[in-house]
């Protein structure tokens, strides 16, 4: 076998970078600061820092692009000594896998944001809530998000000082920007379901409407162009 069929057989074994999931660069990005880190160090990791601004993946789908980036070459494991009372598997970047990782950092198109507001949605769906009910979803939703901002305040103090997690601090202070945003626009919904059933109330004490305002009423059709 010649030198370019070895060359070629180890490439398809091998997945293209950009065929990767963005969840791999994810898993292999955490393990670009310096240490080794197991499984379970990712994940915490993930929870403290990753998901203010994009997503924590599950534990199994660590050890899953774990298993995937070291068989690319990516990163790399070993098993815990005796020395330990519970073996463990730690893993570490390789430099290919750095390599990898800063092309892909590079590139042009980063792609567009994703947005899926589970409570907005629920605002969508008002039509079938009581406006009660709604507004108390936006309070918890106010709630939940003041408790957010306080753990991405609490993990930007955990990286004052630390050289290593300069470029990590600076995506926290967005996500504390984000987090503040959220409040303000969480408190703008408010006032427009108190201004909504104001409107409502007033309509409900003018009585029906005659001919017209009724026939406009009952053809509205989705909110699309013709």
């Amino acid at each position: 076998m010649t030198s370019r069929q070895i060359s070629r057989r180890q490439e398809s074994r091998h997945e293209r970078p950009a065929e990767l999931p963005a969840t791999a660069w994810a898993v292999l990005g955490l393990l670009s600061f310096p240490g080794e880190r197991t499984g379970y160090d990712l994940k915490k990791w993930a929870d403290a820092s990753l998901r203010f601004f994009y997503w924590s993946p599950a534990i199994s789908q660590i050890y899953a692009e774990l298993r995937r980036l070291e068989a690319l070459g990516y990163a790399t494991s070993r098993r815990s000594g005796p020395e330990e009372p519970r073996t463990k598997r730690r893993y570490a970047i390789t430099e290919a896998g750095r390599a990898a990782l800063a092309d892909w950092a590079a590139e042009g198109d980063a792609g567009p944001v994703v947005l899926k507001h589970p409570m907005v949605l629920r605002i969508w769906l008002g039509h079938l809530a009581a406006p009660e009910r709604l507004r108390a979803r936006v309070e918890e939703h106010l709630a939940h998000t003041r408790g957010e901002l306080k753990e991405v305040r609490d993990a930007l103090a955990r990286t004052e000082g630390v050289t290593d997690w300069d470029h990590p601090r600076l995506a926290l202070r967005w996500s504390e920007r984000q987090h503040l945003a959220e409040l303000e626009l969480a408190q703008a919904l408010l006032a427009d379901l108190d201004r909504m059933a104001q409107e409502c109330h007033g309509r409900a004490e003018e009585g029906p409407r005659g001919g017209a305002a009724q026939e406009r009423q009952g053809s509205a059709d989705a909110p699309t162009r013709e």
